[in-house]
């Protein structure tokens, strides 16, 4: 039975911070399995979820840790969502390269006039004018 002060107020913290940490975890799950679907209206949906709830949930830890703390099993499941948005967001720059190289190949040289590349300004064609002021 719980009857100092201060264990209340740690089981009043955990409870919410539970929500919003659970409704990341549920976020993380949606996009993963969109990534892995290649369902890219699921995809858009759920990043565009994951960054409201991801918002919330740091605003929610933010606060917690500032007023007492983060209970330690909430802050190693922060911990480990923190690590697959990581994961994720690898995945996803790694299919953004491999889809940037299947363009170069299927389009070499179709680079609009005037503007970056993925590499830079070196895939610019040359002689097109000068950025000299």
């Amino acid at each position: 039975m719980m009857t100092t002060p201060d264990e209340r107020w740690a089981v009043q913290r955990a409870a919410e911070l539970e929500h919003p940490l659970s409704a990341l975890e549920t976020q993380l799950e949606l996009l993963g399995q969109a990534l892995q679907q290649r369902d890219l209206p699921a995809l858009d949906r759920a990043a565009g979820d994951l960054q409201h709830v991801l918002a919330l949930a740091v605003d929610h830890f933010g606060r917690a840790a500032r007023n007492g703390g983060v209970p330690p099993p909430l802050r190693h499941r922060l911990a480990v969502a923190g690590g697959r948005v990581a994961a994720q967001r690898e995945a996803l720059a790694r299919a953004t390269a491999a889809l940037d190289r299947a363009i170069d190949v299927l389009l070499p040289g179709q680079l609009p006039s005037g503007l970056y590349s993925a590499a830079g300004a070196a895939d610019r064609p040359a002689g097109r004018g000068s950025l000299l002021a």
